[in-house]
């Protein structure tokens, strides 16, 4: 199985720390999306897709480097994945909106995660932001046990 994932980590590193915990087990790049034409995803067999939330959406560059993706000739998996300082609310998912964008360009998407993430987002900022430490080891190893559920059988790389 060959993977990678595209992220998005701008302000603390949050988001880059998950995709490094995910990228282990899949033995996956990690990638800005400008470091990646979208047309080259096609000879991936799974796509991690993930950034942090801001005003409770995923990062614009992320959204667009998707909306780019041309449609697939073949089914593809992917999964989507998030960094917040606040618990994503279950009414309104942050990466509902791009498994959305993700399936009409032919993407199965097999699953979605969200960590904490040191938040200094107003009004935040006021008081030096929050969770200061996450993610910690445990959200990393939360990472690390989700990438290793999407590898195939045997939840190891083939």
């Amino acid at each position: 199985m060959k993977a990678v994932i595209v992220c998005v980590s701008v302000s603390h590193g949050n988001t880059r720390r998950v995709a490094e915990a995910m990228a282990h087990p899949l033995a996956a790049a990690v990638v800005e999306p400008e470091e990646l034409d979208p047309a080259d995803l096609v000879g991936y067999d799974l796509v991690g897709f993930g950034s942090g939330v801001f005003t409770g959406r995923l990062h614009p560059r992320l959204r667009e480097y998707v909306r780019a993706l041309p449609p697939a000739r073949q089914p593809r998996r992917a999964f989507v994945f998030a960094t917040s300082g606040l618990p994503e609310p279950g009414f309104r998912p942050f990466t509902r909106p791009l498994v959305r964008l993700l399936e009409p360009k032919g993407f199965e998407v097999v699953g979605s995660f969200t960590a904490r993430g040191h938040d200094t987002w107003l009004p935040f900022k006021l008081v030096g932001g929050i969770n200061k430490q996450r993610p910690d080891a445990r959200d990393l190893a939360a990472a690390h046990a989700f990438a290793t559920g999407l590898c195939p059988r045997t939840g190891r790389v083939s």
